[in-house]
């Protein structure tokens, strides 16, 4: 089993290394498929992988001062809540709703990447505080019951309602991932089942191997990777209604 998870891991890490994924996405479906996981064990044990990846990535970015501190103090924590809400809510739904919800949520992320147009924002855009916490509260209760971060949804609400400029968005959407996969980790917790010797093997080979992937993604077109892992998230998602919805 612990072999299987290095290589899933290291698999999952090129991936996240690669595509810039928040990791979820990728993480879930590995747990489940390659490792035969029970869904909500690997959706628990995702989001423990998540926050550890994302916490270490968040570090990179807070040395870069490429995070909004104020606009992730105002999403994070009342993400917290609705993640922590959303994970006690996806340890009694059935496994076909929490996968079809999966599914769904893999559409949207490979739609918003095969957009053309970027999300863009005035430099004179003012936060919306009640919009923004809203937002937090919707992305963590996803977050929670599906197990992904949510980092997808984050940067454009961070962008279009607290009118964090793009590059400082995906940090600052790092850090609330990780506080949103933290409190959803905790919400699991005493619920389900939690092999935390596989979750650290996994997580420690992804994060290693993610810097092997960053490094080749600097040789390679961004448009193509982005074309390239949204199409192979529509296959996933179908795959995952085809053989645990339908």
């Amino acid at each position: 089993m612990l072999m299987l998870a290095a290589l899933s891991g290291m698999l999952t890490g090129f991936a996240l290394g690669i595509f810039g994924s928040g990791g979820g996405i990728i993480v879930v479906p590995a747990l489940i498929y390659l490792l035969h996981l029970p869904p909500k064990e690997a959706i628990a044990m995702g989001l423990g992988i998540i926050a550890i990846t994302a916490s270490l990535t968040t570090l990179d970015h807070w040395r870069k001062t490429n995070i909004d501190w104020r606009a992730a103090a105002t999403f994070g924590p009342i993400g917290m809540i609705g993640t922590y809400a959303g994970a006690r809510l996806g340890a009694v739904v059935p496994v076909a709703f929490q996968l079809g919800l999966f599914a769904v949520v893999m559409y949207i992320a490979a739609y918003r990447m095969l957009r053309k147009n970027a999300v863009k924002v005035e430099s004179d855009h003012k936060t919306h505080v009640v919009l923004l916490a809203a937002a937090g509260i919707g992305v963590g209760l996803l977050a929670g019951v599906v197990g992904v971060g949510g980092g997808f949804l984050i940067v454009p609400a961070l962008v279009l309602l607290a009118g964090v400029p793009m590059k400082r968005a995906v940090g600052t959407s790092l850090a609330v991932v990780s506080l949103n996969s933290i409190s959803g980790f905790a919400g699991y917790m005493g619920t389900v089942a939690i092999n935390y010797t596989l979750m650290g093997s996994f997580a420690a080979v992804t994060v290693l191997s993610s810097f092997t992937g960053a490094r080749l993604a600097r040789r390679l077109h961004a448009d193509t990777l982005k074309q390239a892992f949204a199409w192979s998230l529509v296959v996933a998602a179908t795959y995952i209604m085809a053989k645990s919805v339908f």
